[in-house]
């Protein structure tokens, strides 16, 4: 195979895998704290502060989390740190830790 092939095939194999990084540390972490957990929906509230990657300011909304299973052991009123994307069309918390 050519240089440009395997350059071509390489390039288009690492674009075709950006959606799946997404929430690996790609978008930045915010703070909030938890307001409400329907885990059952896999739906979590967080009051935070800016989310830059949504050009988000801060508010309370509902996110849907990407594994419901991420919210085991956290509870209303636990303080934490968070990456928010925007994956099919929902705002979705990729990533979730207490805060320190």
């Amino acid at each position: 195979m050519k240089r440009q092939a395997i350059y071509a095939l390489c390039t288009s194999l690492m674009i075709s895998a950006l959606p799946a990084m997404a929430g690996s540390d790609v978008e930045p972490q915010s703070e909030g704290v938890i307001r409400k957990i329907d885990a059952a929906r896999g739906k979590v509230s967080i009051a935070h502060g800016e989310i830059a990657n949504l050009k988000m300011p801060p508010m309370t909304m509902t996110f849907t989390a990407r594994d419901a299973a991420m919210l085991k052991g956290f509870k209303e009123g636990d303080k934490v740190r968070f990456r928010a994307a925007e994956v099919k069309g929902n705002l979705t918390v990729v990533g979730i830790e207490a805060a320190k």
